[in-house]
């Protein structure tokens, strides 16, 4: 059995939304084991009160940082120097930076130099640059259910699903021809990691589904096919194809 991923997530508390925590959390854990957890900000501002709450139901640990000049640059150089501080230590394999300031990209880049997987969590503004330095970047609008109470202060409401582009189409169509077999078809897992790296913010559910398959399913520009996984498995492989 290969051993789960140990994440560090460090939280820019003067740079996300409060009511985000929970289903943050949630999708950290799809990709490994939280292991490290801390918020920077400076909890003398009442700004962040709405973090307090929070942060004890999810063993985040607080990271007071004075705003000594500005305080949004106070709060990003403590995260900038303890994740270094957590690099060298070597007691995770990646980091989870959750920002949705482009400060962090240089950041970012020099974790992935130094072997480790950086999943980024930030808001639809997110400059391109940080978006690109990361392995995997995710919106914390989609994160949301859209079911949850839309009160502004608590729960903010989602933001709406982009409807897919022509650029993005393109991209889904060259990333199953990059990865295809000599008759066109491409394992769907395949396809999924070179979309990845060649767009990290890459997301069925920027989209308003819940799955790849999904979102390649409701195209008519794809052919899908179910194999069986061989020996006495019931799960099937996904394969897809562009139509000819």
């Amino acid at each position: 059995m290969q051993q789960e991923r140990k994440f560090a997530v460090l939280i820019d508390g003067d740079n996300i939304p409060a009511s985000y925590l929970k289903e943050m959390m949630e999708e950290i854990t799809k990709y490994g084991n939280p292991t490290i957890k801390r918020i920077y900000g400076d909890w003398t501002n009442p700004q962040l009160k709405s973090w307090k709450n929070r942060l004890l139901s999810n063993a985040i640990r607080p990271i007071q940082q004075y705003a000594y000049t500005s305080g949004k640059n106070a709060t990003d150089s403590a995260m900038i120097i303890d994740a270094m501080d957590i690099l060298y230590s070597d007691k995770v394999d990646g980091f989870c930076i959750v920002s949705s300031d482009s400060d962090f990209t240089r950041l970012a880049t020099r974790l992935r130099e130094a072997g480790k997987h950086v999943i980024g969590i930030g808001e639809r503004k997110t400059p391109e640059p940080f978006i690109v330095a990361c392995d995997k970047f995710i919106y914390v609008e989609i994160l949301k259910p859209s079911t949850q109470d839309n009160d502004k202060e608590t729960n903010p409401k989602p933001t709406k699903t982009e409807k897919i582009s022509k650029k993005s189409i393109r991209l889904l169509t060259n990333s199953i021809e990059d990865v295809a077999d000599e008759e066109g078809w491409a394992f769907l897992g395949d396809v999924g990691t070179i979309l990845l790296k060649k767009q990290p913010n890459f997301d069925a559910r920027n989209y308003g589904f819940q799955k790849l398959t999904a979102l390649i399913s409701s195209l008519n520009k794809f052919e899908i096919e179910l194999r069986d996984a061989g020996k006495g498995r019931r799960s099937k492989l996904v394969y897809v194809r562009v139509k000819s």
